[in-house]
Parts: C-alpha cells; sequence; structure tokens
C-alpha cells in the first residue's frame, strides 16, 4: 500500500520573487512547507544568484508545468565587457580578458544575430546531461566537455542601458532552453572583447510577473495561514495559451476518470486543437477535441482550495 504524502491537497500556483544566492529546489522546498503542500515544483530553473520570477506550480498544478516550460520568458542582464569566465556568470574563475571596448552602436548592430531561430551551445557549468552526468559535475572536476548546439527562438534581444564602458544592460524575450549566460559569452565573443553575464533577473514567464511575486520574506510572514494561501492562483492560470472549452455536469466523471466526453466549444476552434476544458470555473482537463468530443491527456482531479 502506497504511503500517502504529508501535507495538504492545495493546487494551483504561486509566484516567488526569488533571491540571489538560493537553488530553485530550495526556494520550492520553502513554498511547500509554507502552505504545508503535499507536492509542489517549478516551470523553468533559475541559476541561485538569479532573481525573478518562480512559478512554483502546487498539486495538481504540477501537471501544467510543460505549458509554462514552453512559454516565452523575459529577462533582463548586465554584461560584463572585457572578461570571459569559465561558468559565464560572475561566479566563475576569468580565463580571458581585453582592452576592446565595443560602442553603443556596435553592440546593436551585433544584437542581430542573436534574434529569431539560433543555435546556442549551453554553458560548461549547466544542468546539461552528458553521458547521462550533469555537465556542471563533469566541469567542476575540470573537464572540457564538447556540448553540442541547441535550438533556441529568440523573440527580441534589445539594448537597454550602458551604465559604463564595461557593462551593458539587456532585455531578452525567448522561448525554452535558453541559456543568457550562452548569450553573454556568445555576445561577448561577436563584438571580440570577451563577456559574461554580472546580474540576472526574470521579469516574466508566461502569463506570470515579477511584479506579483511573492519575496520569501513575505512567505514566511505568512506561512501556514489562509492570508497565503490567497496568493495561490488556479490551475488553469497555467494553460492561459491554450483554448477554453466548457465541460457539462453530464461529462464532468467521466472526464476526471480519463474516458472521452462530450464538450461545448466556440465555433472556429479546429479539430484535434489542444483545449483545456472548465466546470464551474475550475479546471477539468487538458486534451484533443475531436468534434464535439474533448479526449483527456491530463485529468485534474479535485483539490482542497476549490
Amino acid at each position: 500500500m502506497a504511503r500517502r504524502k504529508k501535507g495538504r491537497n492545495i493546487s494551483g500556483w504561486l509566484v516567488v520573487d526569488k533571491p540571489a544566492g538560493m537553488t530553485s529546489t530550495s526556494v520550492v522546498n520553502k513554498v511547500r512547507w509554507a502552505l504545508d503542500a503535499n507536492k509542489a515544483g517549478h516551470a523553468g530553473t533559475l541559476d541561485p544568484d538569479a532573481t525573478g520570477v518562480l512559478a512554483v506550480a502546487l498539486g495538481e498544478a504540477t501537471k501544467t508545468v510543460p505549458y509554462i516550460t514552453d512559454a516565452l520568458k523575459a529577462y533582463v542582464f548586465t554584461m560584463r565587457l572585457g572578461q570571459a569566465t569559465n561558468t559565464d556568470d560572475a561566479e566563475g574563475e576569468v580565463i580571458a580578458t581585453s582592452d576592446i571596448r565595443p560602442t553603443d552602436d556596435q553592440i546593436k548592430d551585433a544584437l542581430n544575430a542573436f534574434v529569431g531561430d539560433i543555435e546556442q551551445v549551453p554553458p560548461q557549468f549547466s544542468a546539461v546531461k552528458i553521458d547521462g552526468e550533469r555537465a556542471y559535475k563533469r566541469a567542476r572536476d575540470g573537464e572540457t566537455m564538447e556540448i553540442a548546439a541547441r535550438p533556441l527562438w529568440v523573440e527580441s534581444l534589445l539594448m537597454d542601458d550602458r551604465p559604463d564602458a564595461d557593462h551593458v544592460t539587456l532585455e531578452m524575450v525567448c522561448g525554452k532552453g535558453g541559456y543568457v549566460r550562452s548569450i553573454a559569452r556568445d555576445l561577448g565573443q561577436a563584438l571580440g572583447c570577451y563577456g559574461h553575464v554580472r546580474e540576472l533577473r526574470r521579469i516574466w514567464s508566461g502569463p506570470f510577473r515579477a511584479t506579483d511575486g511573492l519575496t520569501l520574506d513575505r512567505i514566511d510572514a505568512m506561512a501556514r495561514t489562509p492570508e497565503l494561501d490567497s496568493f495561490v492562483q488556479p490551475i488553469q492560470v497555467g494553460l492561459c495559451d491554450l483554448p477554453q472549452v466548457t465541460c457539462p455536469t453530464a461529462s464532468l466523471g467521466p472526464l476526471r476518470n480519463g474516458n472521452a466526453a462530450t464538450v461545448i466549444a466556440a465555433s472556429g476552434i479546429a479539430y484535434g486543437t489542444e483545449v483545456w476544458a472548465a466546470h464551474d470555473g475550475q479546471a477539468v482537463a487538458v486534451g484533443r477535441l475531436m468534434g464535439s468530443d474533448l479526449h483527456p491527456s491530463r485529468v485534474f482531479v479535485a483539490h482542497d482550495n476549490d
């Protein structure tokens, strides 16, 4: 007999404004404790020194994490010109330097090559698996690895500020799997001056905004109270990019049991489109719309905070 997980069956999303100096996993563990939740995860890892949006999924919302992981995300980062590091950020050892400092116009011109469909090589110190082992573990042992380039969609990459000759602040909107550290490294190489990330902040991720995020101090102050519960957003926030259909009462049971059932859809939704079904304002299932029937691929069970 499987052991029941400790904690409440609370489901939804809590947006955290992650501080520097903590891993994403540590933040999730803090949220899970503060809400006494029996299950939690996050959508998109931030490096320990990065700040900003970390969307924590609770309970049934963990089934919607892939939709947030696949969504566009925006970052503001400060790049240190003239230095390359072995980690591609300020935590690493400086491995190359240059006295060259590009002009603002040279930087703006170079950004064009990093917009659209690009190929990006992840940093040596990254969670990419090489022969079944995390790259950062092998890099810590002094190994230099050949890491294959990966496709990345960059919606935009703009120069925000030039505080001084050694630094430039950029804003990037990109798709799944983007490494800001790789952008800084490769941009520095393109400019002939080297570069690495000095500061990094994720300002939004899909529907979640840093301005709506709770600090860990506030989470601590409200831990285990109904006040903190009030900040938990519903499961369907993570499904905002999918069309919505309505689940009639008669279809509620079959859908939640994983069976196809009739739903009410707006005209114009194409056959085979992935949609999510709502009943009385709550997410019931995600699946493919086949005519008037929804064939579920993800089903959400009733949760404590309905």
